[in-house]
């Protein structure tokens, strides 16, 4: 289903909530081009690690690359491309994508390298970035618990970005942990309702 060239939103941090069951098949399937938004990059052999060294990326937008060498030496060598942005103006992008927002008003970045190329717009004397929304094609989600319908559950801090980017790509794709009947997750522990879910890979 995902072809080369498709953007990822890719849930996880360092590898907590990545669905590497995903990774691996895309991998496995040899995929190329692939822009993948996300908080990191893991490391060498972890999570979006692997896709990394198995060349299957052209750019990655992130809050850091600074724990996998390979993202970086790649970037150095022209290989991919890295847009760094800023951990909650990344959160924040992607919520704007997922709810349908024009974009977020944020001070970080103003007056440095970050403002470069983007507007500012002045409110109550004060200067603020607007950021501008991110959405992807697809959404790699690790949920803990999902039940028969598509609701889903994270656990502890696996629930990180996969909420916000379940709302922002136009096909969810969700490895779930385990499959429950309907009613066994608390209807408010449910975390991203099964309306947003497209498909639930059990392994």
């Amino acid at each position: 289903m995902i072809p080369d060239g498709a953007s990822l939103m890719i849930g996880g941090f360092m590898g907590v909530g990545t669905p590497e069951p995903v990774i691996d098949e895309l991998v496995r399937q040899g995929k190329r081009g692939l822009t993948v938004i996300a908080n990191d990059t893991a490391m060498p052999g972890v999570g979006i690690g692997k896709l990394i060294t198995a060349g299957c990326v052209a750019k990655v937008v992130a809050s850091h690359i600074g724990l996998n060498p390979e993202t970086q030496q790649k970037m150095i060598a022209g290989e991919i491309e890295v847009e760094l942005v800023p951990q909650g103006s990344l959160a924040e992008r992607v919520r704007a994508g997922g709810h349908g927002l024009g974009g977020i008003l944020t001070p970080t970045g103003v007056g440095t390298l970050a403002a470069e190329g983007k507007q500012v717009i002045e409110v109550d004397g004060k200067s603020f970035l607007l950021e501008l929304p991110i959405k992807a094609d697809f959404a790699l989600i690790n949920a803990k618990d999902a039940d028969y319908t598509g609701n889903l559950s994270y656990a502890l801090t696996a629930r990180n970005f996969n909420p916000l980017m379940a709302m922002a790509a136009r096909c969810v794709i969700v490895r779930a942990e385990n499959i429950v009947p309907v009613g066994v997750i608390p209807p408010d522990h449910v975390m991203t309702p099964a309306p947003v879910v497209d498909y639930i890979i059990a392994h």
